[in-house]
């Protein structure tokens, strides 16, 4: 059974209200944008929607409780999730290319890279464990306790998934827009590619000192 309709736009007002309040996603987001350009910042943006996907899938099933009453469990994604942040971090201090401004000839290289982007946002997002004990807490104020509770939870997730993507995907074309400047500005490349690393390394490091 789908919540009514009173419940669910107050569901989508309180979703936009944490969505547009910043965080690691929208720093990721960001990141991404500066160094893969616009379409890479949306390629992102759409996978950090699908990795909210999957956790509204884990807590429909029961398997974010897990990460909730097992510490081994919780401690294993949290620490998969920043050892990648800081590999991200690593690899964006160490290679200038990242920041290259693509021509017309790297166009082969452009469903790689944006497949690349893509899988990045979904990886960060699912190794969240954070995220999936929000999902798990918040999609049930919304739901009646029946048997059409998993229904609702999946739509209530999906609407969750697509106001992410709209506002995810605005901050990856915004972010992408900055790369005009790298044609004529090196040292600003530079500069941007040590503090995105930097931002990426300090996103892991939190993630893994946080209790």
């Amino acid at each position: 059974m789908l919540p009514s309709i009173d419940s669910y736009f107050v569901f989508v007002g309180a979703a936009a209200a944490l969505i547009l309040t910043p965080g690691p996603d929208t720093v990721f987001v960001l990141t991404q944008g500066v160094s893969a350009g616009k379409r890479g910042g949306v390629a992102s943006a759409l996978g950090v929607s699908t990795g909210i996907l999957v956790h509204t899938a884990a807590a429909t099933l029961g398997l974010a409780a897990l990460l909730r009453t097992s510490a081994l469990a919780y401690a294993a994604v949290k620490y998969a999730g920043a050892v990648y942040l800081l590999y991200l971090g690593a690899k964006t201090l160490r290679s200038g290319g990242e920041f290259d401004v693509p021509t017309a000839t790297d166009a082969s290289r452009a469903d790689p890279d944006l497949r690349r982007s893509y899988l990045r946002g979904v990886t960060v997002n699912v190794l969240n464990p954070k995220v999936a004990l929000f999902f798990l807490a918040f999609l049930p104020q919304f739901v009646d306790a029946g048997a059409g509770a998993p229904t609702a939870m999946i739509a209530l997730g999906g609407t969750y998934a697509a106001l992410t993507a709209l506002y995810l995907g605005g901050v990856g074309v915004a972010s992408g827009g900055m790369r005009s400047v790298l044609r004529t500005r090196p040292r600003f490349a530079d500069g941007l590619r040590y503090l995105s690393g930097s931002v990426l390394g300090a996103l892991g490091a939190a993630l893994a000192l946080d209790a």
